[in-house]
Parts: structure tokens; sequence; C-alpha cells
């Protein structure tokens, strides 16, 4: 039977235990929690003998109090440690959610993010936030620390057995329209359409939804922006801002012999929680 001091007893746990989710879920998660996360994958295409180490950095989402600049240093420092061949950014650099308590503009972020360090090189791509609120800071950043921003455009990553391509797409959703419809900027095709048929190819894709499009000559496609739905239990996230929901919200992906990486990333977007996805820096082994 069940008792009134049993009730109040329950009552008060499930209250407890509620605001104990909500303060991990605001807090301890998305702004102490660092994760590195990694993937060991031989794509298709790879050269024979090639081994090659590759971190992602995804959805910084750079301003007070969720990710402030102390803490872009710490990831810039924790990524280096992994001592990565090969460093790529995913986009989406600057805060502008509700809550932002400070702003952070695009300068003093990749003032730190040039320490970023590898020994092939660190290479970039824009997110849909980065042309939604004015894209020129982004670009003027790339430029004056030197990063190689791949805005449909090809870079060649020397290795013993010949050149891999690395490419970068633009945002599928640059310019929104209204109503949930937005006019992109990406032009795989195009960007493709530059790298020698039968080479290797990666492919950085802020938008994972860009996969569908995606031919079987790419060896491998990277992504963020989903952020795993930042809450995601059992691996389901009730939310995702993808066409496509959980088929594409996180984690490795492999469909028709095609191969998907989306990183979880480190900032936030929308709601100032993370619930199951923790902030992370994804380190690939390739070969």
């Amino acid at each position: 039977m069940i008792t009134r001091r049993g009730a109040l007893k329950t009552m008060f746990g499930l209250a407890g235990a509620g605001v104990s989710t909500a303060a991990y879920g605001l807090w301890l998660e998305p702004v102490r929690r660092l994760d590195v996360t990694e993937y060991r994958i031989a794509p298709p295409h790879w050269p024979s003998g090639v081994r090659m180490r590759v971190a992602l950095v995804a959805d910084i989402h750079a301003g007070d109090p969720f990710m402030p600049i102390d803490r872009v240093a710490e990831v810039v420092a924790r990524t280096n440690a992994l001592k990565p061949d090969l460093i790529v950014l995913l986009g989406d650099y600057r805060a502008d959610h509700r809550f932002v308590t400070r702003a952070i503009e695009p300068d003093e972020t990749f003032a730190r993010l040039a320490e970023l360090s590898a020994p092939l090189g660190v290479y970039g791509i824009l997110g849909n936030h980065d042309y939604w609120h004015g894209v020129v800071p982004f670009r003027a950043a790339f430029t004056a620390t030197g990063i190689a921003l791949l805005e449909n455009g090809v870079a060649t990553v020397p290795t013993p057995a010949g050149p891999v391509f690395l490419i970068g797409t633009a945002s599928m959703i640059a310019v929104p329209l209204g109503r949930g419809r937005f006019r992109g900027f990406d032009d795989l095709p195009g960007t493709l359409a530059k790298v020698p048929l039968g080479a290797p190819v990666l492919l950085a894709a802020h938008e994972p939804d860009l996969f569908v499009r995606v031919p079987d000559r790419v060896s491998l496609t990277m992504s963020g922006h989903t952020h795993g739905g930042q809450v995601r239990l059992f691996g389901f996230s009730p939310h995702v801002p993808s066409k496509y929901g959980n088929r594409f919200a996180y984690g490795h992906v492999v469909e028709d012999g095609r191969h998907l990486v989306v990183s979880g990333g480190l900032g936030l977007s929308t709601i100032p929680m993370r619930i199951g996805v923790p902030p992370e820096i994804v380190l690939l082994t390739l070969g």
C-alpha cells in the first residue's frame, strides 16, 4: 500500500532528480565536459598503406557563458595534444542564441584557433550561422590567421602514396528565405570537378544532409551542424536540425558503401542544454 510518507518521498525524489538533470544539462555537460570520440575507418578508394589521423572541430559557437574564450583555448590545446596529421574545422564559430552574455567576434576566436597545428595542415569551412550573421568577418579571420578556407574549394594533402584531395563546400542553408526555406551556396559537382577522377577525396560539408547527394567517389564525408540534437538518449535525439531526422543526427553512418561522420560539436544553439551528447573533438584514424 502506498503511504503518505512514501508518496512524499517519491515526489521529492523525482523533483530532486529533475533538478539534478537540469543542472547537469545546463552547466556540467555543456561547460565542464570535453570528450574525444575516436573512429577507425577504412574508407573506400583510400590509398594503400596510408594511415592518417584527422581531428574534427565542429560548431564552436564561441560566446559567454557556455563557450568563453578560455574554453576555446582548451579545445585548441586538447586537439593539439592528440597530435593529428590533419585538422578540419567544420563551421559555426560564433554563438548567436539569446542566452549569450558576451559576444565573441571571429577575430578573437580565430586568434586562438591560429594556435592549432598539424603537419598536413589546418583547414576549415563555414557553417550556416557564419553566413546568416555576416560572413565577411569570418572570411577575414581565416585570411588573417592563415587557416585555409575551403568555400567550394580543394586542397591537396600529400601522402607517400600520392595526394589525397580535401574538398570543402559552402552551406546548404546559407540564406534564409522564410517559412523554413533556404538558398544554399554549396556546389558539390563544381568542387568535385576540380579533383582528378579516381583520386581519393575527403569532403568537409557543414550540414550532413548533403550526404544524400555525395557520389561514391568520395571516400569520407565529415559534417557537424546537428550537435547530435543536443539531447540524445539511448541513441535517439528528439529534435535534429536535419530534414532526415535521426538518420544523420550523429556518429558514423554507412549507406551503400559510402561513409559519413557527424560530430556532436562543441557549443550550443537554440537551447542552452546538452544531455547525452557532450562536447567533443572527433579523432579519425583512416586507413
